[in-house]
């Protein structure tokens, strides 16, 4: 199934690179007035899918979800933050957990860092990502029924698991100390 072809929730459509912000601005003048919110999905290995959602209040209300597909090794798109003002907080956000440069006359626009601390290296919300503070302690998820740290020194044994996005060679002698 589609994109486009979705039964459900608004409506997709799916439209080139080239053509995002083209079409963005179309949608505003065309009655798209309400800008909700501007994402990614990594679908890796693949690339990465850029979704916007935009609503036309009147005369009744329609939604529309609007996707480009981008490439895994350049992502880049041009900014709709001329578009709808809002989209800025959107891409800065957009740019900082998956690493899609927004373009202005062709031009990377700099994106100041919004939620990640000041010196943080990479993209967190990328499959590639490695979750290296799940090594280094223990992934505290719940416990199974009769498992409780009240009537013990140590809880019962259970099989260690590796914790998601964690490469098996890290997981060597990091929970042994």
């Amino acid at each position: 199934m589609s994109l486009e072809s979705n039964p459900f929730g608004p409506p997709h459509r799916v439209v080139e690179v080239g053509d995002w912000h083209d079409v963005v601005a179309g949608l505003r003048a065309d009655g798209f007035t309400y800008f909700d919110w501007l994402s990614a999905v990594d679908e890796h290995p693949e690339g990465f899918r850029l979704v916007l959602h935009v609503a036309r209040l009147a005369p009744t209300l329609e939604h529309l979800l609007l996707a480009t597909h981008l490439d895994r090794a350049t992502p880049s798109v041009a900014s709709v933050a001329d578009v709808f003002a809002g989209a800025a907080w959107h891409e800065r956000e957009t740019h900082e957990m998956f690493g899609i440069a927004f373009l202005r006359a062709g031009e990377p626009l700099v994106l100041d860092p919004l939620l990640l601390p000041d010196g943080f290296e990479g993209h967190p919300l990328r499959k590639e990502f490695v979750l290296a503070s799940r090594v280094a302690k223990a992934w505290p998820g719940a416990k199974e029924p009769g498992e409780s740290d009240a009537d013990s020194a140590h809880s019962p044994g259970r099989r260690r698991v590796r914790p998601p996005g964690v490469p098996d060679d890290w997981l060597k002698g990091a929970r042994d100390e």
